[in-house]
């Protein structure tokens, strides 16, 4: 299991005891040195085997230690100990963080598991023999041979000696927009007024960049030259000058012309992966595969597209880097949005927002961990993602203006060509979605041979079901849960249709041979 988990630390950490095996990868981003793992509390009943980073640790461990609690370590993996042992299960919900953890109580033979509210970070688990596995990837429980299961974002609870676990949410911010369903009523109340939106939407996105921002490390910005990613690089420029973007797509492609101007008019040094789409082929697809162990067509091209992007990162040394998911997600960046039924917008909106963790939140777990890089993600600070839940449509898709309240709340900060530039999809953009669009029909095939299937099949992608079911989400959601692949007919069809695309931007020079190169650029 932890061979299979390697890519994702720098250090391998074990502990071994009577009925228990615990091991980690590390990824030494908070107190390098003393941040051990697995971690045992002070009086040897508790281990912690943790991953990911909550934001607020320095108020946690100010705050316990008023309440006499000793540290022996500035890392934040304490900071999580210590709230359980002085909160128990209450402690998951003081957490703001990008998280997911697994706590053996020695002493009664039992194990929590909890999960961050959004899912950013992964938990699964196998039962196999009257033993509970439990990994960070599908990877590391697929040789097990038993049926594998998520701990769901913003879930919890116990499992016992030769027992599944008992999960049950902390949270309700996927289920009904509202982390505390007690709390509902005038906090949660729609914002209707257009200055109020901006003005909160601003102050929170704000808020969620610089808690992500406390770290010694250089800070990359994964760059496409859209609003999302442009709003990222400009507040960390201004919060964290150590920072570098890092923009990927064939040469030629629009992601790169507008990720240069930005980067050269805002100094920032820019990391350009360059790849021809003759540069994909069968094992770049089936490494992507391996790596991201997604399900969805879509979000396995984009993995496709991520793999040389992550790669260089890792291999200029930078750790730490931020990203723009989830964007599209809250404020209306794509078509179906546009196209949902009045009485369904709010529910699609928590349908992709509740899925993110196994779609593109996974894809950027996987592929930026895979290469021992820690991805964080503002837009999906549950404060956030509260905040947008009660913004109505017309706030997000104005005049046919996607993401409209988010333009508008930083009108001021992003020069003119960011701000007119309209959604276009990550691996479209980058000029190499066709080139991937090939290879399709042996995703499920590749998958399989993997052993992923154990968690889940490989099956068509929601947004193209939305479409087929006439925008109606409660048919679509009937017909998703058959979890229907695509027939061979659509696959050749798929196929002739990226085979065209293909062969003419070879006729018409759009892959020129000088693809496949890295460039650093660097504005005075």
């Amino acid at each position: 299991m932890l061979d299979a988990l390697r890519p994702r630390g720098e250090i391998e950490q074990v502990t071994a005891g009577a009925g228990l095996l615990a091991g980690t990868h590390r990824l030494r981003i908070v107190d390098p040195a003393g941040g051990q793992q697995p971690l045992a509390s002070a009086d040897g009943r508790w281990l912690l085997c943790y991953n990911g980073e909550v934001f607020n640790h320095r108020a946690l461990r100010d705050e316990l230690r008023g309440l006499g609690h000793v540290f022996r370590t500035g890392c934040d993996t304490e900071v999580v100990l210590q709230a359980f042992t002085r909160w128990g299960e209450a402690a998951v919900c003081r957490l703001r963080g990008e998280f997911a953890f697994a706590l053996a109580d020695l002493a009664a033979r039992r194990v929590y598991l909890a999960r961050d509210e959004v899912g950013v970070k992964p938990l699964y688990w196998s039962l196999a023999d009257g033993c509970l596995h439990v990994a960070s990837e599908l990877k590391a429980l697929a040789g097990v041979g038993t049926p594998i299961s998520e701990v769901p974002p913003g879930w919890h609870g116990w499992s016992t000696a030769g027992g599944g676990p008992d999960l049950a949410p902390y949270s309700g911010l996927l289920s009904t927009g509202v982390r505390d369903p007690a709390a509902a009523g005038a906090v949660t109340a729609p914002i209707e007024a257009d200055a109020e939106a901006m003005a909160l939407v601003r102050a929170a996105l704000q808020d969620s960049i610089r808690v992500r921002l406390d770290t010694e490390h250089t800070v990359g910005v994964i760059l496409s030259g859209g609003l999302d990613s442009s709003l990222l690089l400009v507040h960390v420029r201004a919060l964290h000058p150590d920072c570098v973007a890092f923009t990927i797509g064939a040469p030629g492609s629009e992601d790169l012309g507008y990720a240069r101007r930005l980067t050269a008019d805002l100094g920032v040094p820019h990391e350009v992966i360059e790849i021809a789409p003759r540069e994909i082929r069968l094992p770049e697809i089936r490494d992507a595969i391996r790596i991201s162990e997604l399900t969805e067509y879509g979000d396995i091209i984009n993995a496709v597209v991520s793999v040389p992007l992550f790669r260089r990162i890792a291999e200029v040394g930078v750790k730490v880097v931020l990203t723009g998911d989830g964007s599209d997600e809250l404020f209306g960046g794509y078509p179906m949005y546009q196209q949902a039924k009045m009485d369904q917008q709010r529910r699609l909106f928590l349908h992709k927002i509740a899925n993110l963790g196994r779609t593109e939140l996974q894809r950027v777990d996987r592929v930026s961990m895979g290469h021992g890089v820690e991805a964080r993600v503002p837009f999906l600070d549950p404060d956030l993602v509260e905040l947008a839940l009660r913004l109505p449509g017309r706030l997000k898709v104005r005049d046919g203006v996607e993401k409209w309240v988010l333009r508008q709340a930083f009108a001021d900060v992003l020069p003119g060509y960011i701000k007119a530039r309209p959604k276009n999809p990550m691996s479209h953009s980058s000029g190499l979605h066709e080139r991937v669009r090939m290879y399709k029909p042996l995703f499920a095939r590749i998958h399989r041979s993997f052993g992923y299937d154990l968690h889940q099949p490989v099956r068509r992608d929601f947004s193209i079901l939305l479409e087929r079911c006439g925008n109606d989400l409660d048919l679509a959601l009937a017909r998703s849960r058959a979890s229907a692949d695509y027939s061979a007919r659509e696959h050749v069809r798929d196929l002739v249709g990226a085979a065209k695309w293909n062969a003419a931007s070879l006729v018409g020079g759009l892959a020129p041979p000088s693809a496949g190169r890295t460039t650093r650029h660097r504005s005075a």
